[in-house]
């Protein structure tokens, strides 16, 4: 299976750069499934029920989020009505929608998707290798289970993310880091098989801070104090993400690779 994950999806431009270059990567690249961060699809902060059906219209199987998801309140009312927007799996029960799904993929195959959420340097939720054990433990690769299984980290701490990736090394197809907005290079595969990077880089515009224009980003930093709220970036906006290649038999990965397409940074394909 071929999948791709798509990392922060930051305002217009982000949302402009998926539904501009994932269907034209699918064909490509016979992408089997596709999932993307969106918690940054409203304006860089947050997503709705409309942003994620453009989405998902626009080629992505399945968005995860983080500690954004809220931002936009109606959010709390809309995320039970589409079952392919998920939350960290990690809040604590009784949080509105669910943080992990198993979903159809073509040929019949089936994606299990994790959403996590980190404790270092972000909110205080549930243990986020608790809630993943108890989800692997339900679901497993292979035979008579699921074909791959996608776990997003959205977290802070690289270390964290990286204690996710062996936590969960043999079990899981990818686990891809969030929240950072800068892609690294450390894509590869883990000795028991599972596809890692610590973060997917984000979907918008690099001619800014983390996807927020620029001007008012480094007043905050150079004056240290409150300015004008921040607003999402609008110029032409590079898709960052990872692509990885499993083993039909097994779910375990047999190659990670970088994607980038359009905007500032410079191109990557498979």
């Amino acid at each position: 299976m071929r999948l791709l994950f798509c990392g922060d999806v930051v305002g217009r431009s982000g949302r402009e750069a998926v539904t501009g270059n994932v269907p034209v990567l699918r064909q490509q690249l016979g992408i089997d499934f596709v999932v993307a961060n969106g918690e940054n699809a409203a304006g860089g902060f947050g997503i709705t029920l409309d942003l994620a059906r453009e989405l998902l219209q626009g080629g992505v199987d399945v968005i995860t989020t983080g500690n954004h998801v809220w931002d936009q309140r109606q959010a709390i009312g809309q995320i039970a009505a589409e079952p392919r927007l998920l939350r960290p799996l990690n809040f604590p029960p009784g949080t509105p929608g669910r943080g992990a799904a198993v979903f159809p993929a073509p040929g019949g195959r089936k994606v299990f998707v994790v959403n996590l959420m980190g404790r270092l340097f972000m909110d205080a939720l549930d243990d986020p290798f608790q809630a993943v054990e108890r989800e692997l433990r339900a679901q497993r690769m292979g035979p008579g289970g699921v074909d791959a299984i996608v776990v997003d980290i959205h977290a802070e701490a690289t270390s964290e993310k990286m204690a996710v990736g062996h936590f969960c090394d043999g079990r899981v197809s990818l686990v891809v880091g969030s929240h950072s907005h800068v892609p690294t290079a450390d894509g590869h595969i883990l000795p028991g098989g599972t596809a890692y990077q610590t973060d997917a880089g984000m979907c918008a515009d690099y001619d800014s801070v983390i996807g927020m224009q620029k001007g008012p980003a480094v007043q905050r930093f150079v004056r240290k104090m409150p300015g004008e709220k921040p607003t999402a970036a609008e110029g032409p906006g590079t898709l960052c993400a990872v692509y990885v290649e499993t083993d039909d038999r097994t779910g375990l990965a047999k190659r990670i690779a970088p994607v980038r397409a359009g905007g500032k940074l410079s191109p990557a394909m498979p």
